[in-house]
């Protein structure tokens, strides 16, 4: 784990999307959908006895659609769906062409012009933007990352990470 840059990322936010216990240890998770560790990761996290607070973490070389994926979560959020469309994009990422995300987006219930109106918004863009260069600042390099409850940043072994801060119950 590295330690956590003079630019510190801040805790909670009443804006993040966090899920889990209340009174558990709380990780900031930046991921992107495009990314098969970050898959792995979520699904560690969302077992794990801890609260996670997700952040996207956008990095251009990842290619273009890890943008586009998140500004739909962000459109999903928009429609009360963030928790929903962020654990099917995970799940299947195989399936994140735009046709896909209609259809989950129906299955989820919501209004697709809506989402595809809200997604394409200079607000969901700028939000996708703003915690990438957070996250840059604090010292993320690569995804997944996780802000430890004390400032340290785990880069992908996110099994240790989760047991130092569960005390060892992952």
């Amino acid at each position: 784990m590295a330690e956590l840059t003079s630019a510190a990322l801040p805790a909670a936010r009443p804006d993040d999307h966090i899920r889990g216990p209340h009174d558990a240890p709380l990780l900031i998770f930046y991921a992107d959908f495009t990314c098969v560790r970050c898959a792995v990761a979520a699904q560690i996290l969302e077992v794990a006895p801890v609260r996670v607070a997700y952040r996207h973490l956008v990095l251009r070389s990842r290619g273009p659609r890890v943008a586009a994926l998140a500004c739909a979560a962000e459109a999903a959020a928009l429609q009360n769906a963030f928790w929903p469309f962020h654990d099917g994009l995970f799940a299947d990422q195989g399936r994140q062409d735009d046709p896909h995300l209609w259809t989950r987006c129906e299955t989820l219930g919501l209004d697709v012009e809506r989402f595809d109106h809200d997604r394409r918004s200079s607000a969901v863009a700028d939000r996708v933007a703003s915690q990438t260069r957070e996250a840059l600042r604090g010292g993320a390099v690569a995804t997944p990352t996780v802000v430890m409850p004390g400032g340290e940043i785990a880069h992908g072994g996110l099994d240790e990470a989760v047991a130092a801060v569960s005390g060892g119950l992952v």
